[in-house]
């Protein structure tokens, strides 16, 4: 019921915008920061690497260590470009309302790796109304720029669809 008042209603989709701006807000700021300062992921992925999440003596997420020690350090200039760039796209995403559903769900993504990195700040606080957002599907882009980009994917979708099913000469009946 929770749901389909998130995905129908144009009152969700009022509220929705003001948890858009918020979280993108916070996205997009952040990432200026980011891009405008001298910002460098390397200590922070170092720090994440020497004092992991443990429980007791061991560590919690040692697959996410691993990933910070194998992937992410040796390309720690990539991954410091990537995570600026990325908080701006995704705030300018959630502000203006195109590709919402896309934006929320690499914001959650980002969040959950600075979780797993053992950064809690507000994380989960944004994990949970990203959530929203991305439960809310395309109406949370309603009053945005996915109210006039939506209808054009959708019919590019549908278009290949069709081109698809032309493609398909298996005789109708007969087994793949």
């Amino acid at each position: 019921m929770f749901n389909r008042f998130l995905r129908e209603s144009k009152w969700a989709s009022g509220v929705l915008v003001f948890l858009r701006l918020y979280l993108g807000w916070t996205w997009l700021t952040s990432g200026l920061g980011k891009v405008t300062g001298e910002f460098s992921a390397g200590g922070f992925l170092q720090a994440a690497v020497a004092n992991p999440v443990v429980k007791g003596e061991e560590v919690v997420y040692p697959f996410y260590v691993s990933f910070l020690e194998n992937v992410a350090l040796p390309y720690e200039g990539l991954f410091s470009t990537v995570v600026a760039w990325g908080e701006i796209l995704v705030g300018l995403g959630l502000i203006l309302g195109f590709l919402t559903t896309a934006a929320a769900f690499f914001g959650i993504l980002m969040n959950l790796s600075f979780l797993l990195a053992g950064t809690v700040s507000v994380n989960p606080i944004m994990i949970v109304l990203g959530f929203i957002i991305l439960v809310a599907g395309i109406n949370a882009g309603r009053f945005g720029l996915d109210r006039f980009i939506q209808p054009i994917i959708k019919r590019k979708i549908n278009k290949k669809d069709k081109h698809m099913d032309r493609l398909d000469t298996r005789p109708t009946g007969h087994p793949a």
